[in-house]
């Protein structure tokens, strides 16, 4: 089935112009809307190739007059192509240009197999920090799409399947009142889709409360798939979506917003390599939405400017009250007193966070050759949790079969200890330890087995480790420990 947001479709004949609603309420033509339709399914993907210039343009914005600047933001955008050149080669991200400018305006794109395994591993440390840091969170799952969902009349992503609304516009016997009137049913018959899991959480408050015996304060998690319009045409985009609604008291959500600010600013200081490019401000009272009291936002630096990683928002009552038609009594928990809970939310785009995070650990280094000439040396310091995988099995020159035995045995070994493994003794096509590292230090891997023919005589192995690139020499017997401890001290860091 093809799908489109609403807001793009009208009848193509311009004689017979009509006025329907577009996304926000404001009034569209049909041949303004057929402009808009053409757009989005003609040139959605051409639309991507703005970015690069946005980029630059951004930059250049800030950099105007400035040298030293001008210097500065070309050294940036440099360091965007490089990791996005890089994140294709080794497997983060598939290939292609459209596909590139997705990843780098935060949305959710084709990933690859590395880029997957990063993404999980983010995901379910952003898991870990919510449901863990406090007794009281419970992780709960809404419908991506839904025609039961309480609407807030066109403020809404909808779902409309375009052979339906073919049939109404080749109806060239209605009138304008007619085909408006026919358009509307069809929008408001199709489901909406989510931008955000706030409406979600605040519908699964009511079931939720008595988990908790109606005692604030306690939250409801939730990751996922969610959408939103892009570039104003209409066309919706996906991104993956973390969401934290947490549930307290009138008297105590100014404090919670801040506890929740410093908590979630510190989760992502943890992972970088240079925390000072993650940021948080306080949100202008005349950016805040209607509903909001407060409002947080935790950035990252980008070589263009800052981006929002994640917002938080005092959000009072209002929504709750709204969403239950006002029931009070239902809504009432306890505190020290009863009253209607206020919520303070935590949205984050984990797409853009994943995207933080390799800008962040990209380091380029100068390094002299075996030829001793220079040449720049590309690594992915990604955290010890997060790296997607944590070490390369490889053999010496003239590898045999007992070799690969031991290969296979060990990668089984490390395996179910879920430490990940990419069996790097499986390559046919002869590669110097040399290439081998440069492309390991790229793809981010933590550390490099190497087992040789010494290994079947004592039983020792070497170990080369990629933010240090200093080779040891391990008994086989010991690697798995030292692997697994050295990962649990990163993480308890």
């Amino acid at each position: 089935m093809n799908v489109h947001h609403y807001v793009v479709f009208t009848h193509e004949d311009p004689a017979r112009q009509s006025t329907v609603l577009g996304s926000q309420g404001q009034a569209v033509t049909p041949l303004q809307c057929l402009i808009m339709l053409t757009y989005c399914v003609l040139s959605r993907h051409a639309s991507m190739l703005k970015c690069s210039q946005y980029s630059i343009a951004l930059a250049l914005q800030h950099t105007r007059g400035h040298c030293t600047q001008v210097t500065s933001m070309h050294e940036g955008l440099d360091h965007v192509r490089i990791l996005l050149q890089l994140c294709v080669d080794r497997y983060y991200i598939s290939p292609g240009q459209t596909n590139a400018e997705l990843f780098q305006r935060g949305l959710s794109c084709s990933y690859g197999p590395l880029g997957m395994e990063l993404r999980r591993n983010l995901l379910e440390q952003w898991w870990r920090s919510v449901t863990s840091s406090r007794a009281q969170v419970f992780g709960i799952n809404t419908l991506t799409s839904s025609k039961d969902r309480e609407t807030d009349g066109w403020e809404q992503l909808r779902m409309v399947e375009s052979e339906k609304l073919r049939q109404i516009l080749e109806q060239k016997e209605l009138n304008k009142e007619q085909l408006s009137q026919q358009i509307r049913v069809l929008l408001e018959s199709s489901p909406s889709v989510r931008t955000d899991f706030i409406q979600g959480a605040l519908e699964q408050y009511v079931p939720s409360v008595e988990l908790v015996n109606r005692k604030l304060p306690y939250g409801l998690a939730e990751t996922g798939l969610c959408f939103q319009p892009l570039d104003g045409s209409g066309c919706p985009a996906e991104f993956t979506q973390t969401s934290l609604v947490w549930f307290c008291s009138p008297r105590t959500s100014s404090q919670w917003l801040d506890h929740w600010t410093r908590q979630r600013l510190k989760w992502w200081r943890k992972f970088a390599l240079s925390p000072s490019d993650f940021s948080s401000s306080e949100i202008q009272e005349e950016e805040l939405v209607k509903i909001a009291s407060r409002g947080v936002r935790i950035s990252y630096d980008f070589p263009w400017g800052q981006e929002t990683l994640e917002t938080l928002w005092s959000r009072g009552d209002s929504e709750l009250l709204q969403t239950h038609k006002g029931a009070r009594s239902k809504l009432q928990c306890r505190d020290g007193r009863k009253s209607v809970p206020h919520v303070v939310s935590v949205t984050g785009n984990m797409d853009r966070g994943l995207m933080a995070l390799l800008s962040n650990s990209l380091q380029q280094m100068k390094r002299e050759d075996s030829k001793q000439k220079l040449q720049q040396r590309k690594v992915l310091k990604l955290h010890p949790v997060l790296a997607p995988v944590k070490v390369a099995l490889d053999i010496g020159r003239g590898g045999t079969v007992e070799l690969r035995q031991v290969c296979e045995g060990l990668l089984q070994e490390l395996m179910e200890t879920k430490i990940s493994v990419w069996p790097g003794y499986l390559e046919t096509i002869p590669t110097s330890m040399e290439q081998l590292n440069a492309k390991y230090d790229e793809m981010g891997v933590l550390f490099t087995v190497v087992i040789s023919e010494n290994t079947l005589e004592s039983g020792l192995l070497q170990v080369r480790s990629r933010d240090t690139t200093i080779k040891e020499t391990m008994h086989i017997s010991e690697i798995k420990k030292f692997l697994s401890r050295y990962i649990s001290a990163a993480d308890n860091i």
